[in-house]
């Protein structure tokens, strides 16, 4: 049996190998998006709901307004707001629908996924691939050493921690500044 430092090196190993693949681009328009938005709100089921919570809480740190979908005080969107989806595998009837609602109501959309031309990604004004194993493609070609979609999860937190700091660095945010609105309810 491997041990965890085994383990880990190829875990981590995958996971650099996902970043390397990320497309320059995609972030400096998504950092523009995200800056320029007047009000965000976040989604994602199951682990990826989890990892969008987690940048939706730096999001907040920074200074930003911004909400998880189906949390009681979400507030509407409309024009001028952003609604930023997670649907690695691409094809997720929820976000489908709340994407379509959005839209109807004047919003932005963008979803990160990990399945180009999916059908998330024909209802999203914006897409950002994280090249990486879903749930999608976990049973058939290379797969990942870690279980079902945990590389788009990890590479999902590993990304936004990165994208946290680079968005900081363009909207005039400091760590000092970010710190003092953490909670103290702890």
């Amino acid at each position: 049996m491997e041990s965890v430092a085994q383990m880990g090196a190829k875990a981590l190993s995958e996971l650099g190998a996902c970043l390397d693949k990320i497309d320059e681009t995609e972030v400096v328009e998504l950092i523009e998006i995200l800056a320029t938005s007047k009000r965000i709100c976040l989604y994602g089921g199951g682990r990826e709901g989890l990892m969008m919570r987690a940048l939706c809480m730096r999001l907040y740190h920074m200074g930003l307004d911004v909400h998880m979908v189906a949390d009681m005080t979400t507030p509407p969107v409309g024009p001028g707001d952003l609604l930023l989806v997670s649907a690695g595998p691409g094809n997720i009837s929820t976000v489908q629908a709340l994407l379509g609602q959005a839209r109807r109501d004047g919003a932005k959309t963008a979803c990160f996924t990990a399945e180009p031309g999916s059908p998330v990604t024909l209802s999203s004004d914006f897409t950002f691939i994280i090249p990486a194993q879903t749930m999608a493609r976990d049973t058939s070609g290379p797969t990942s050493f870690l279980p079902m979609g945990s590389l788009y999860e990890g590479a999902q937190f590993l990304f936004y921690e990165i994208l946290v700091i680079m968005l900081r660095d363009r909207i005039g945010e400091s760590p000092e500044s970010m710190r003092a609105r953490h909670t103290n309810l702890e």
